[in-house]
């Protein structure tokens, strides 16, 4: 169940190219503050799952809501 709302999440990402030493950006619009960097594309997708799954886990600790998948 958290695989399958980790990569509706990440469907829904959006890339941006920066200048930085990590120049790949993504971050989900639906999940506020939840965004990752990497020196590429495919590391920059590792990183945003692992910051969504982080997320996720301090979400349920705290009692807050988590959206709907279909919300992202």
């Amino acid at each position: 169940m958290i695989l399958e709302y980790i990569n509706a999440a990440l469907e829904k990402a959006k890339y941006e190219i920066i200048e930085d030493d990590e120049p790949y950006y993504r971050e989900v619009p639906g999940l506020k503050g939840v965004w990752a960097t990497g020196k590429t594309l495919e590391e920059c997708r590792r990183n945003l799952a692992e910051t969504i799954e982080g997320w996720i886990i301090l979400r349920l600790k705290k009692g807050l809501p988590i959206p709907s998948d279909r919300v992202l």
